[in-house]
């Protein structure tokens, strides 16, 4: 009997030891640096350069990219059957007779690197610069918003103080175009994410249009006999005055979104299935109500302190946080350390936790232009979230903070590994 003692407690203390070692290991969290489409536009025209700055990125310790391939403008760097691609920007041509999305995939591969693709969803043209299809295109100028401003109604693809030229969410039209460029992406391409980036309304002046108007009696099961004044009014100092319908018309914007992403949700589970489904959106949930991004859990309650003000009883039906995989946080903002400021990094993250309510990941993000104290930024949001996402790359060389991120990321990685 005795011969077979000292083989067994060998077996048991090598079960003990990959025991404890696995307990130890933990998976390697994701750690993105995105790369946006326009303001990268000249540097990724060269292949050798989308090489260098791959290698730079792992040597930092990021393990993942975010490849934008539609802006605000609405032309788009992947090989699309019927957008138009883009090639110029600021006075810079590039007419690439390669696939960009698809270089990026190859060499992200062999680098061991995931991969997630972010587009705009709504957007169909640059309202500041004036370009996009939408401004060729009338079908697609049929589908933009119509403004309710203070000096009156107008076109958005007209104002040029707007980011971009957004499609009416509402409308079916507009889902539908977007829905066809993202099952195109999704059947073209094999990633790993991807992120719905500006999936929402571009803000509390859009739209006003008589679909909207009419959409929205149907929601709500009644005739709004002034429209926009049973909405709101303007103040003289340009504020709005709240009308009889005032916070439902908010709850129905948000559900209009939701049903969206429930939209894509359903697509991507039949074309890629095993894609991890993204949305990005600030951390000052409270304060983007206008856009219709109701990005918490519908368990959260965070909205019940504005019920006096914009939210009705039942706004929570409208978060979405259920029908994502992961929720990208953007805490952009300067102060890194603080948890009873609201200004904070600490703060939005600790927030953001608190309305997504476990119904998906989230990963926290920084905007590169905010450098100071950029180690402490990265340590924080790697460290209390499940991931990290890095905006931009472009900022991220300009203000040369690969040093930092690594900083950043080395000491998150040591502290969890104890």
């Amino acid at each position: 009997m005795r011969k077979y003692i000292l083989p067994l407690f060998i077996f048991i203390s090598v079960l003990y030891t990959y025991a404890q070692a696995s307990a130890k290991k933990q998976p390697e969290k994701p750690k993105y640096l995105w790369m946006c489409i326009d303001a990268n536009f000249e540097r990724f025209s060269h292949k050798d350069s989308i090489r260098y700055y791959l290698d730079k990125a792992c040597e930092t310790g990021f393990n993942g990219i975010v490849v934008d391939v539609r802006g605000v403008e609405g032309s788009v760097l992947y090989d699309s059957d019927f957008m138009p691609k883009l090639t110029e920007v600021k006075g810079y041509k590039c007419d690439r007779d390669w696939d960009y999305l698809q270089y990026f995939i190859d060499q992200a591969r062999k680098r061991k690197m995931s991969v997630s693709v972010s587009t705009t969803v709504f957007p169909v043209g640059s309202s500041w610069w004036h370009t996009g299809p939408v401004y060729s295109d009338p079908d697609l100028a049929a589908l933009t918003c119509l403004e309710y401003t203070p000096e009156g109604i107008k076109k958005i693809e007209d104002d040029g103080t707007k980011v971009a030229a957004f499609m009416n969410p509402v409308l079916p039209e507009s889902r539908a175009y977007a829905m066809r460029f993202l099952r195109e992406l999704f059947s073209k391409y094999d990633f790993d994410g991807f992120c719905l980036d500006y999936c929402r309304f571009p803000d509390g002046e859009s739209d006003f249009s008589d679909a909207s108007k009419e959409a929205f009696e149907k929601y709500i099961g009644k005739k709004v006999e002034k429209f926009p004044e049973d909405i709101f009014t303007y103040a003289q100092d340009g504020t709005r005055v709240p009308g009889k319908f005032y916070r439902q018309w908010w709850e129905f914007r948000a559900m209009v979104i939701r049903d969206f992403v429930a939209e894509v949700r359903s697509m991507r589970d039949e074309v890629q299935p095993d894609v991890e489904l993204q949305y990005w959106a600030a951390s000052w949930l409270h304060a983007i109500y206008t856009q219709g991004q109701n990005w918490a859990s519908p368990r959260s309650h965070f909205y019940e302190q504005y019920e006096s003000d914009w939210a009705t009883p039942a706004y929570n039906k409208t978060g979405f946080a259920d029908l994502l995989d992961t929720f990208i946080t953007g805490t952009y903002l300067e102060r890194v350390w603080g948890m009873d400021d609201p200004e904070s990094i600490e703060y939005g993250i600790a927030r953001t936790l608190r309305d997504i309510d476990g119904d998906c990941t989230v990963y926290g993000s920084l905007y590169a232009q905010n450098w100071h104290d950029f180690e402490d930024a990265v340590y924080l949001s790697l460290s209390r979230t499940e991931g990290l996402m890095v905006f931009d790359i472009v900022q991220v060389i300009g203000n040369s903070l690969w040093d930092e991120i690594k900083a950043g990321i080395d000491r998150a990685e040591a502290a969890e590994a104890e």
